[in-house]
């Protein structure tokens, strides 16, 4: 299915919403017949003090189709998150004194990296020296057709990777900032007058990383396209639920999407899941992982 018509490009225009009838005419692959054409998603992340970061991104890439899961978390908390999380296969990554994980001993994920059809770089790192490091040593042993995913400290350190280590992202790459983190991508202080404009700062993100940017419910592609969401609330403003919206971007990338149609899939699917919540539990105070959950009742919707 072609990409729907868009007017990102002319800024005094509103860009098209992201509503069930768009997603309906821009409709995800249909059923495979096996978890590895459903796609495999790889999550590098959970550092010692962080586990639960990985683990709900990692969920969320299922809950919304992907067919296979690995986690790479800490040496230190892999047997937790393999018993928390039976769903998935989890991979012991060296940890620093601190717990946290800085690229050394990635040859381990080689297979999974060969098997992967998108890779999620991001939840629950941490220290921006050390995922630097990590993203150093990982980007170069992703395959040509890997489509990549960053979120958390991975979006934070984009900008200070080497250029060429950066060129080879483009086009394959979606990221899922906060403002804080669209601040660092942009090179402004958090309170700049250029994030007041989110759509702008969205698009401006787009053009200078290659990349297809949701950031708060404005999403841009680097061709000047952009979609506006129209599910979502205060609520998801809570722990953890950036980790479920990567992932969902992450899980239907792996089925086959393109990064603008994941990103627009995924942000409605994370906004709809609160929406759901809000509906019977409030509009605040649902926690993160109640999104998981909802997820495929979204996506069963969707279908109907």
């Amino acid at each position: 299915m072609t990409t729907p018509d868009t007017d990102g490009a002319n800024a005094s225009t509103p860009p098209p919403a992201v509503t069930p009838a768009l997603l309906r005419g821009w409709p995800l692959a249909g059923d495979a017949d096996s978890k590895d054409s459903r796609g495999a998603v790889l999550v590098v992340g959970g550092a010692r003090s962080t586990p639960g970061a990985a683990m709900l991104a990692g969920l969320a890439a299922l809950r919304v189709g992907a067919g296979r899961l690995t986690l790479a978390v800490g040496a230190s908390v892999a047997v937790a998150v393999a018993v928390a999380a039976p769903e998935c296969a989890a991979i012991a990554l060296p940890e620093t004194a601190d717990g946290l994980l800085d690229g050394t001993g990635v040859a381990v994920l080689d297979a999974e990296l060969e098997r992967a059809a998108t890779v999620l770089v991001g939840p629950g790192l941490d220290g921006a020296e050390e995922t630097l490091a990590m993203l150093t040593a990982l980007i170069p042993r992703l395959g040509p057709d890997t489509s990549v995913v960053l979120d958390a400290f991975a979006l934070g350190v984009l900008a200070e990777l080497p250029g060429h280590l950066r060129d080879t992202l483009r086009g394959r790459l979606v990221l899922t900032p906060n403002t804080g983190e669209a601040a660092r991508l942009l090179g402004v202080e958090p309170d700049s007058d250029a994030l007041e404009d989110l759509r702008g700062a969205a698009a401006r993100i787009a053009a200078r990383h290659g990349a297809v940017v949701s950031l708060r419910g404005e999403i841009a592609a680097p061709d000047g396209s952009a979609w506006q969401a129209s599910t979502g609330t205060g609520g998801l403003a809570t722990s953890g639920s950036g980790d479920v919206l990567a992932g969902a971007v992450a899980g239907v990338l792996a089925g086959g999407a393109g990064p603008d149609q994941a990103a627009c899939w995924g942000t409605h699917l994370h906004g709809a899941a609160g929406d759901r919540l809000a509906a019977h539990i409030g509009h605040r105070g649902y926690l993160a992982r109640e999104l998981l959950d909802e997820l495929p009742l979204v996506l069963t919707e969707l279908s109907a």
